[in-house]
């Protein structure tokens, strides 16, 4: 029991973006990819507009491509979605695949893009094996972007798929 109690205190910490509290917690053995309470590995909560904590879970050998349970997201899908390129570098830095799908068939190129988050596209698009993979609906990233009325996200993934035929 002390080892899932530990995992809830790194868990918790990582959210907060609390460093020195992630950092003893590892220094002093806690396991870095041992799940809380909920399922979810410290790298999966953590405040995903913290670099830093990113580097030293990542540091401590944290897997970059777990999925959450539900939805089968990673950390790179939920990084992508809300626009964190600098916590995005780190991740694929350590190894983090941007070429994993969610349930929904979704790369986190999709998510960025659906959200308009064009820096984050530009970083991912060039690392995406496929950047035309349909989702599950049979839609591109480009055309997520679309729906969503990112237009400006949109215009781009079209002139940069233009250039490369």
């Amino acid at each position: 029991m002390a080892g899932s109690s530990e995992a809830n205190r790194l868990a918790s910490a990582s959210a907060r973006g609390d460093l020195t509290e992630v950092e003893m917690l590892l220094q002093t053995g806690a396991n870095v990819n041992e799940r809380n309470e909920f399922g979810r590995t410290a790298l999966q909560v953590m405040k995903l507009g913290n670099p830093s904590i990113a580097q030293v879970l990542l540091r401590a050998n944290a897997d970059p491509n777990v999925r959450d349970p539900l939805g089968g997201l990673t950390v790179t899908h939920d990084t992508a979605r809300d626009g964190y390129e600098d916590t995005l570098r780190v991740l694929v830095e350590h190894g983090a695949d941007v070429n994993i799908q969610d349930t929904e068939g979704n790369l986190p190129l999709h998510l960025a893009a659906r959200e308009g988050n064009l820096d984050v596209v530009k970083f991912l698009i060039e690392r995406t094996a496929q950047p035309l993979h349909r989702n599950l609906e049979g839609k591109t990233a480009c055309d997520l972007a679309k729906t969503h009325n990112r237009m400006t996200t949109a215009r781009w993934i079209e002139e940069y798929m233009r250039l490369q035929n």
